[in-house]
């Protein structure tokens, strides 16, 4: 997939994706109700997404992925599902 899209159509590719499968998890099953999520659990799903973009871009550094995240207005899921 990313051979042939820039890294700015990957990224909003790869956010669009996670964000449906969030919220088709999340709030399709009524899952909040029924199990309100802690803030361990959303660190843990920001944890998987923070370790998926790091494979994504091959890199091992954690700084350039909050730098992308923050230059392509990328939330984390502890923050989508907040609002």
């Amino acid at each position: 997939m990313s051979a042939f899209m820039s890294n700015g159509v990957t990224f909003n590719a790869v956010k669009l994706w996670l964000l449906f499968i969030i919220s088709f998890i999340l709030i399709g099953f009524n899952v909040l109700k029924v199990c309100p999520l802690n803030m361990s659990d959303l660190r843990s799903l920001d944890f998987v997404v923070d370790r998926f973009l790091m494979k994504l871009f091959n890199t091992s550094v954690i700084d350039t992925v909050k730098l992308c995240q923050d230059y392509f207005d990328f939330d984390l899921p502890s923050v989508v599902i907040e609002k």
